[in-house]
């Protein structure tokens, strides 16, 4: 049994790597006020460390794999506090998107140790599930967290000080993990792969944001080489059946993302610059939000080792599609964010424990770095998406009512039932 003190040590890796997620959002007004740059410019700011989050998880989890998940967790962890220091230094909106990314790789090292970490740790699937749900309940509110956060910072240090929170944070971490070993693996990692995939999200981050054409001709063709060469690969970052069994999950995680993060993105602009709201202002009226991913995620944790995934799995794409359709077509924000941070709390961490319990020993690491790209993917394409189109809530509320649909109809899933016990 793990100490709780390692386990909150890479916990707060995790938070941190999540609310570097969304923090930057609500200090985007003050951001353009001091480094300038158009709507494209903030936008590739928020998503310059997604998309290279989203590429670097097929990695980050193979790596963990590969070298052992406790040697690379902190390497990933100290990285992203020396990083985080020198983008609070950053002169200019160009160093400040480079920056964002080099830190996308370095939460991406964190995010694939912390999973193998908590594969190696708790073999036993029940076990599994409830640790699941208590790290869920630590790291889930740093993705509603963030714009709380980072308003009471914007507020009172401008939007630099979003960036000084993480490097003693990921200290503590580091401290609190101190002494814990895991064992390298054999698995042999295909760079060609990992580098094709990089360069596909890379483009097609380009191709949504800056409308650029050189990049939707070129993101098609990354994709069709990335499928040949994977296919090819005597170390294919995907395991074999691993689609196959998981891709519903694979597509919730994706969609539950993307509504999440597009509309996150596009309130924050509404309160701000619609509302005419301060930064902390705008933090607070997102609390209902908070709330419930740091209390509720403990619950879905007993009911995945009780009953498996898919019942929280279901029950999440439907409240999360209840609360976006409240805020599209009412004013009223507390009941339907609410809403929707229940969604939230009850999907993901259930998520998260299915795509683990359905991988065999020695690739958790590869799993969890599947799902979150996966789920980056979704964040990187809201962001771009959900704020140029008309009525973008609404339309985030009926493609996560069509992802549940889809999750609905009854085929290969990934269950616990069968593994655990009743708590």
């Amino acid at each position: 049994m793990i100490s709780p003190r390692r386990f909150l040590g890479f916990s707060l890796a995790y938070f941190l790597v999540l609310l570097d997620t969304t923090v930057l959002t609500i200090a985007l007004p003050d951001l353009r006020a001091d480094l300038g740059g158009t709507l494209a410019g903030q936008q590739w700011a928020v998503n310059a460390y997604t998309v290279a989050f989203a590429a670097a998880l097929l990695t980050g989890g193979a790596v963990a794999d590969r070298y052992g998940a406790a040697r690379v967790f902190r390497l990933g962890v100290a990285a992203f506090g020396v990083l985080s220091l020198l983008s609070a230094a950053a002169p200019a909106l160009g160093a400040l998107v480079g920056l964002r990314a080099l830190l996308g790789v370095a939460g991406a090292l964190c995010l694939g140790g912390s999973l193998a970490l908590v594969a190696e740790l708790y073999p036993q699937a029940a076990g599994r599930a409830r640790a699941m749900g208590l790290w869920a309940a630590i790291t889930g509110t740093a993705l509603a967290a963030g714009p709380l956060l980072g308003g009471l910072l914007v507020d009172l240090y401008g939007w630099r000080a979003v960036f000084l929170i993480n490097p003693p944070v990921a200290l503590l971490s580091l401290l609190a993990v101190r002494g814990l070993r895991s064992p390298a693996g054999g698995r042999r990692i295909d760079w060609a792969v990992q580098i094709l995939a990089c360069g596909f999200l890379g483009l097609l981050a380009e191709a949504l944001i800056d409308s650029s054409v050189l990049a939707a001709v070129l993101a098609p063709a990354a994709l069709i080489a990335l499928v040949l060469v994977e296919r090819r690969s005597q170390a294919p970052a995907l395991p074999g059946g691993l689609l196959r069994a998981t891709w519903r999950e694979l597509l919730a995680g994706t969609v539950a993302t993307f509504a999440f993060a597009g509309a996150l993105f596009v309130l924050t602009l509404r309160l701000q610059d619609g509302e005419g709201l301060s930064p902390l202002a705008a933090g607070l009226a997102f609390l209902p939000l908070t709330l419930p991913m740091a209390v509720n995620p403990v619950l879905t944790g007993r009911i995945v080792a009780r009953f498996g995934a898919r019942p929280p799995i279901l029950a999440g794409l439907a409240l999360l599609a209840a609360g976006l359709a409240g805020l599209a077509l009412t004013d009223v924000l507390i009941p339907w964010l609410v809403l929707t941070g229940l969604g939230l709390s009850f999907c993901l961490p259930a998520l998260v424990a299915g795509m683990i319990a359905a991988t065999p020993a020695g690739t958790a690491g590869t799993a969890g770095g599947v799902l979150n790209a996966a789920r980056q993917v979704g964040a990187t394409i809201g962001v771009a998406v959900l704020a140029r189109v008309p009525s973008p809530l609404t339309a985030a509320a009926v493609l996560v009512a069509l992802a549940a649909l889809a999750y609905a109809v009854r085929g290969r899933t990934v269950t616990l039932r069968s593994e655990t016990t009743a708590l």
